[in-house]
């Protein structure tokens, strides 16, 4: 990652970031610490003094938000820094978090899951850390976009090596919202994997706007990102359901996907019009729809941007910047095809067919009594129909200033200012050319233009697998076998001895190899070998990642000496779960109590039942912010049947445990 004290422009802002993230959490929890003592106390100048305190907390938490929403909205530090005459593109600023110290959690998790040494692994943890503490101040490139997804896909080998579906390992994860800075924490690697997703779109954001929009190559690769961008985004929400977080919820997700393909969009006009618009009829009539079609998907945007539950979080000046570029780009598609009515008469060489085809392409109804034919040879009706999309190029040119006046945010944005004023300039010195003296006879209301694009604008789904990453955890062996969801015994030592060169059993299987077909009477199954074993370790080389031959070749290359395998053996999940003592964590609360309390139902008579159920309910509620790490539950009654239904209690952990 870049160097977190460095003192880019960029690195301000996340800084400045950082500082309101705490300070609002410091709001929040006054906030919340008041409103308890209201809902507690009945005393009515305790009451007033509480209500005075809310007030000044709500406004102070109103000032940090607007606060936060000017760093949103600083947009001129991600721009290129090259002199430029364009409208700025809005980035998205990454998400901040806290330190996460992975060290304890997953050497506990090894010494207990894998029963391997945790001081082994001190190294590989220490990687994980490093590469997510530099994933926290990414570099604003193609470099820094490799690194988010690797960390986001080694998160993949994490999650099925360290957390297991039915409880918790003991990791916080705190994220704060991009745009309320309000704080989310989990112990769920979820919330971890779906933030490092929307880091990786808001990284793309950041490289769209920074490229030259003044070169070829630079509108190429600035829509290249922002099509990259929605589609981070768009398979954020479509992968990770019922985020606890504003900025990643399913509607606020949709709104940025829509506002990215619409930057990706305005910079392919951009690329259209670079190398120059000619006054020539056919070609205005292309920018004419392509302009148009900006238009009409900014004002989507803007229209998205104003549904609740949106509004209420989205920057406001970003909302009113959709509205000024939708107004914008709606006066230019009406000052071009003024344009083409009152700069190109229809010439005696001209193909009038195909004149008024191209032309009846950008109206879905006209003016009662015009025809378009009709138009394109009249050259009165062709100067009224002009200057009516003149007025109208006027009236959106001003709108787009009026509304970038009222914004504080907008306003203070030169750029903007400049381009604005600069459009509305030349639509006023237009209409100033065409003659004035018949204005009070013309009646004439510009129709709407119908939009029309030849290019196509999507979202590209992110390329995880030209990211190659290795496990860091490679060495406890292949990941279909040795996860968080499979549990083992103990390795256990075999001391093997060849009985006229026979081994007594067969092996099976990939990477590790299983014991198989094993002679019940042979010296192996005497010193301790089950069917089904695997085999982990021969004469103390590891074999997790060796094939039948490769082992095969080691057992018989010893011949008649005496060797020692390690083996272990996989446990029932779901029989361990029918265990009279289990480990409680704080996201279970009674949840599994019940569900081990319905499997020992199985076990008990009826005329047994109500005596037990009573007082192990009312235990497990009283005690249970005194629970120590282990619980205790009531045992079968003796002498009772077998279980003959297993329950499986995992979809009942998870709606507890998880909120995704």
């Amino acid at each position: 990652g870049c160097n977190p004290l460095a003192e880019t422009g960029r690195s301000k802002l996340q800084n400045q970031r950082a500082v309101l993230n705490q300070q609002i959490l410091r709001a929040v929890r006054m906030r919340a610490g008041a409103e308890n003592l209201l809902r507690a106390t009945t005393n009515n100048k305790v009451r007033e003094q509480v209500l005075l305190e809310l007030s000044f907390v709500n406004s102070d938490l109103q000032i940090l938000k607007e606060e936060l929403e000017g760093l949103n909205i600083s947009v001129e530090v991600y721009q290129n820094a090259e002199e430029t005459f364009s409208i700025p593109l809005v980035p998205l600023g990454l998400k901040e978090t806290k330190d996460v110290d992975f060290t304890l959690p997953l050497k506990d998790f090894i010494l207990e899951h894998y029963s391997q040494d945790s001081s082994e692994y001190e190294d590989e943890i220490a990687d994980l850390m490093d590469l997510r503490q530099a994933c926290r101040t990414p570099s604003r490139d193609e470099a820094g976009i490799e690194m988010l997804m690797s960390y986001f896909l080694q998160l993949g080998f994490v999650e099925n090596r360290f957390f297991p579906p039915t409880r918790h390992i003991g990791v916080l994860f705190t994220w704060y919202d991009s745009f309320t800075g309000v704080p989310v924490c989990q112990q769920n690697l979820l919330l971890e994997k779906a933030s490092v997703l929307f880091n990786i779109g808001a990284l793309y954001t950041q490289i769209g706007t920074r490229c030259n929009r003044q070169t070829q190559a630079g509108l190429e690769n600035a829509v290249d990102a922002f099509q990259k961008a929605a589609g981070v985004l768009s398979y954020l929400k479509e992968t990770f359901t019922h985020t606890p977080s504003y900025d990643m919820s399913p509607a606020m997700l949709n709104v940025l996907v829509k506002m990215m393909l619409a930057q990706a969009r305005e910079c392919v006009f951009e690329q259209i019009g670079l190398s120059g618009i000619r006054n020539e009829f056919f070609t205005l009539v292309k920018m004419t729809q392509e302009v148009a079609k900006v238009g009409e998907v900014y004002m989507l945007v803007n229209t998205a941007m104003n549904q609740e539950p949106v509004k209420e979080n989205i920057p406001y000046s970003w909302s009113k910047l959709a509205q000024i570029k939708s107004d914008h780009y709606r006066a230019l598609a009406h000052y071009f095809l003024a344009t083409i009515l009152c700069d190109h008469e229809l010439q005696a060489g001209d193909d009038e067919d195909q004149q008024e085809k191209a032309l009846s392409q950008l109206y879905d109804c006209v003016p009662e009594g015009l025809m378009l034919l009709a138009v394109l040879k009249d050259k009165v009706q062709r100067k009224q129909l002009g200057k009516a999309h003149l007025r109208k190029a006027i009236v959106y040119h001003e709108e787009a200033l009026r509304v970038c006046g009222l914004c504080k945010k907008l306003r203070n944005i030169e750029v903007l200012q400049e381009v604005l004023t600069a459009a509305h300039k030349r639509s006023l010195l237009k209409y100033a050319q065409q003659e004035t003296e018949d204005d009070f006879l013309s009646l004439i209301q510009a129709p709407d233009i119908l939009s029309k694009t030849e290019h196509k604008v999507e979202t590209i789904a992110p390329q995880f697998s030209n990211v190659k990453v290795k496990d860091f955890f490679h060495k406890l062996g292949p990941l279909t076998v040795f996860s968080a969801k499979q549990r083992w015994t103990a390795p256990r030592t075999i001391c093997l001895h060849h009985e006229a060169g026979e081994l007594g059993f067969s092996l099976k299987g990939g990477s590790p190899v299983q014991v198989y077909c094993l002679d019940p009477v042979c010296a192996a199954a005497s010193a301790g070998l089950k069917e089904g074993d695997y085999i982990v370790s021969v004469g103390g080389l590891d074999c997790k990642w060796l094939g039948v031959n490769e082992v095969l070749e080691k057992l018989r290359s010893v011949r008649e000496q005496p060797l020692e395998l390690e083996v272990i053996s996989c446990q029932d999940t779901a029989a361990s779960l029918h265990s009279k003592s289990a480990t409680y964590s704080m996201g279970m609360q009674k949840t599994y109590s019940l569900i081990c309390l319905a499997m020992d139902e199985d076990k008990i008579d009826q005329t047994k039942k109500a005596p037990l159920k009573l007082p192990f309910l009312s235990w497990g509620t009283k005690n249970r912010q005194k629970a120590a790490s282990t619980l205790c539950l009531p045992s079968a009654v003796a002498g009772s049947s077998q279980i003959k239904k297993k329950l499986s209690p995992f979809t009942l952990l998870n709606t507890e445990s998880s909120l995704y």
